[in-house]
């Protein structure tokens, strides 16, 4: 098992890696609000150089730059394309999933001392706080990285971090279809989806690729149109050559200043969106987002978490509660906002859609039918209608 120690190389602590005195020094800056760059580095590393020389004073700048400026020991994991999540636990140990599950790197920080000097590094790098006063931190790293982190009381043993990469799909579907998500079949069908601007939504659990999905599927649609994209932190990395994202806001330490998804929402309806797509629907924001689409906003989109396709109509009816909608409003407005739900899983294969369903008023109700098993092929009792929806579209 290779130490964090063993990672860092150059002079100034144990194995050869970054001193812990530099780390502090580092830290004492985050603290103060400055988050690090090149000149800040640099001082740090420039007042050993009486005790080091001019050649050492560089090795220890480079070994700075690395530890401070990049992701440290994670690096490399980062890098590996086949890497969508990289975890590290409180006691140093360091997972990441390929997409087959989470599995031990081969890589393990030291202690837990090692695991807050990393969480409060990143968070820095993020341009948030982590201390006491802020114990967690939801941030995106220079690249587009995802950041999580959390600190002790409110996790057990140390720090824990969390890293989620988004993966560009220059060529959309395209390159999807040749990791084996699905079969060409579900790739015409997804193709219509959107060439027919069809609202939709890409539903499953957590890790089973429903933000890889959604940003394959919007590099589908033509150039010439403008999307909008709202998110509590950025994960969406879109191919398209006009894309606006807006980004939520936590609060500062006096807990003041938050700018939530709803407020977003509004927002994006201002700024002439052909396609409005909310990142992950999960609270009060989806009021919003269903009066949208029920005012002329096609090819809407989104995720949403949902066990299974038939659950999607009641997970509306939880968030629009938060909302502080009625059932039979939110019933109502779903009836005409949302077409069709895209479920995908993750098997022992890896991630892959597991059916295309299609979402119907009965007269009293919404309710998923589905249409397609994009695993046997079979149709379903939805197929007639989706057949309908896509029909013209070139499928």
């Amino acid at each position: 098992m290779t130490s964090y120690g063993d990672v860092i190389g150059g002079p100034g602590g144990p194995g050869g890696g970054v001193g812990v005195a530099q780390q502090d020094r580092i830290a004492a800056r985050i603290r103060r609000g400055e988050a690090p760059d090149e000149g800040r580095v640099e001082a740090v590393a420039t007042t050993g150089a009486v005790h080091l020389g001019s050649e050492g004073a560089r090795a220890a700048h480079d070994a700075l730059a690395a530890e401070v400026l990049g992701l440290g020991p994670l690096e490399e994991l980062v890098r590996d394309e086949a890497v969508t999540d990289v975890l590290v636990n409180g006691d140093g140990s360091v997972w990441a999933d390929r997409g087959a599950g989470l599995e031990r790197s081969g890589l393990d920080l030291p202690d837990q001392a090692a695991a807050r000097r990393l969480a409060v590094r990143l968070a820095g790098l993020a341009g948030r706080r982590l201390d006491e006063s802020q114990p967690w931190v939801d941030g995106l790293l220079p690249g587009g990285l995802r950041l999580h982190a959390i600190l002790p009381p409110l996790v057990d043993g140390g720090a824990h971090v969390s890293l989620r990469a988004a993966r560009a799909r220059a060529d959309g579907l395209a390159s999807l279809a040749l990791t084996g998500m699905f079969t060409p079949e579900v790739e015409g069908v997804l193709r219509a989806v959107v060439g027919r601007r069809l609202s939709y939504v890409v539903t499953g659990g957590t890790g089973c690729g429903k933000t890889t999905l959604l940003a394959a599927m919007l590099a589908e649609v033509p150039p010439g149109e403008r999307l909008v994209v709202v998110e509590d932190v950025r994960e969406l990395c879109i191919a398209h050559p006009h894309v606006v994202r807006l980004q939520g806001r936590g609060a500062n330490v006096e807990g003041h200043g938050a700018v939530g998804l709803v407020d977003l929402v509004r927002q994006a309806l201002r700024m002439r969106p052909d396609r409005l797509v909310v990142g992950e629907v999960r609270g009060p924001e989806v009021r919003e987002m269903l009066a949208a689409l029920n005012t002329g906003h096609e090819g809407g989109c989104g995720t949403l978490h949902a066990n299974s396709p038939a659950d999607v109509p009641s997970r509306f009816d939880a968030l629009g509660a938060l909302a502080g909608l009625p059932r039979e409003a939110v019933q109502r407005q779903l009836a005409s906002a949302l077409q069709v739900g895209v479920h995908v899983e993750r098997g022992p294969t890896g991630r892959r859609v597991s059916s295309v369903s299609v979402l119907r008023w009965t007269g009293s109700e919404v309710v998923s039918e589905q249409a397609l098993d994009a695993v046997t092929g079979a149709r379903g009792p939805g197929w007639p209608l989706l057949e309908r929806l896509t029909e013209g579209s070139g499928r």
